[in-house]
C-alpha cells in the first residue's frame, strides 16, 4: 500500500495516472511529428549550442501538444520547455515539481528527413529526482517508459498500442559490443580515443549516429550496443532529465576522465541545465569493473 511517506507526488494522485497521461502526450506528439515529418518551415534561432541552431513550426507545434495538455491536466506543476523560454512555475507550497518536454529531439535530423535520429521527451521531476520520463522514437514508434512509484522501465513495440516488454540488463562483455558516438573520434577527447582506438580492445568497434539523444540512449537501455559517449557540451533539463532519469533506473552511470583517471558522475536532473566539462561514457554498473580494468 502506497502511504503519504512514500509517493512523491502531491495529493495522493496514482502513479498509474500520472504515467498514463504521460504517455498520452508522448503519443500524441509522436503522431503529430509523424504526420508533418515532409512538410515543414525551420529557421535559425540564437542557443546555447556553438554550432548553427534551428527550430522549426512542428517543434512548436508538438510543444504546444505538451504545454496545453499538461497545463490542463496538472494545472499547478511546473513546466520547462525547450522552444521560445516555455517555464511555467510549480504552485504548490510542497518543494518543486516540474515536467521538462523537449518537443522534438534531433531537429537537424527532422529537417535533413533522416530516417532515424528523430525524437521526443518528457520527463517528471520532484524537488532532486527525476520520478517519471518517457522517450518516443518518430521513425520506429517505439517508447521508452517508467513512471512514479515505479522500478520498472517498459520499452513499448509501438505508440499506437500497449504491447510492451520490461528492460533487463543482459550482460555480454564490453570487448564483443559496439560503443556508440556522436561524432568522428579523432574531433574527440584524447581518453575517447583512445579507448575506441581498435588496438587496445575496450570495445569490438564504434557506431557513428547524428541526431536524437534520447533514441541514441535507447539503443543502450535495451541492449543494442555496450556504451554510449556522450560528448562535452551544455546539457539542458529537455535533453538531460529524460535521459539520465531512464538510465539511472536501469542501473547505468557516467565515467568521465579527468587528469588520466578515472570518476563518476551523478546522473541527477537539472532545472537550469549545465556545462559538461567532459566526455561521458554511459555504460552499465555490471560492466564498470570490466572498463575500468581494461582502459589501465
Amino acid at each position: 500500500m502506497t502511504t503519504q511517506t512514500d509517493n512523491p507526488l502531491p495529493g495522493f494522485i496514482s502513479g498509474h495516472l500520472v504515467g498514463t497521461a504521460m504517455k498520452d502526450v508522448v503519443r500524441r506528439a509522436m503522431g503529430y511529428i509523424h504526420e508533418n515529418r515532409m512538410k515543414f518551415d525551420a529557421q535559425e534561432k540564437v542557443s546555447y549550442k556553438l554550432s548553427a541552431d534551428f527550430v522549426t513550426n512542428v517543434d512548436r507545434g508538438a510543444q504546444e501538444i505538451y504545454r496545453r495538455k499538461l497545463t490542463e491536466w496538472f494545472p499547478c506543476w511546473g513546466i520547462v520547455g525547450e522552444e521560445d523560454g516555455l517555464n511555467i512555475p510549480y504552485k504548490l507550497y510542497d518543494g518543486d515539481m516540474y515536467f521538462t518536454v523537449d518537443p522534438l529531439d534531433g531537429t537537424k535530423a527532422f529537417i535533413r528527413q533522416q530516417s532515424h535520429g528523430i525524437g521526443t521527451m518528457i520527463a517528471l521531476v520532484k524537488n532532486d529526482t527525476v520520478i517519471a520520463a518517457c522517450v518516443g522514437d518518430i521513425m520506429t514508434g517505439e517508447l521508452y517508459y517508467f513512471r512514479p512509484q515505479s522500478e520498472k522501465v517498459h520499452r513499448f513495440a509501438s505508440w499506437r498500442d500497449d504491447r510492451a516488454e520490461v528492460l533487463s540488463f543482459r550482460h555480454t562483455p564490453l570487448s564483443e559490443r559496439y560503443v556508440l558516438l556522436g561524432d568522428d573520434p579523432r574531433k574527440l577527447s584524447e581518453p575517447i580515443q583512445r579507448i575506441t582506438d581498435p588496438v587496445n580492445h575496450v570495445f569490438k568497434d564504434i557506431e557513428i549516429m547524428s541526431g536524437s539523444i534520447g533514441t541514441k540512449m535507447a539503443r543502450l537501455w535495451k541492449g543494442e550496443i555496450g556504451a554510449c559517449v556522450v560528448t562535452k557540451s551544455r546539457c539542458t533539463p529537455w535533453d538531460w532529465c529524460p535521459v539520465s532519469g531512464i538510465s539511472a533506473k536501469l542501473g547505468f552511470v557516467a565515467l568521465f576522465n579527468m587528469c588520466g583517471e578515472w570518476g563518476r558522475m551523478a546522473l541527477a536532473p537539472t532545472k537550469t541545465g549545465f556545462d559538461l566539462q567532459s566526455d561521458l561514457v554511459i555504460i552499465h554498473q555490471e560492466h564498470v569493473e570490466e572498463f575500468l580494468s581494461s582502459v589501465k
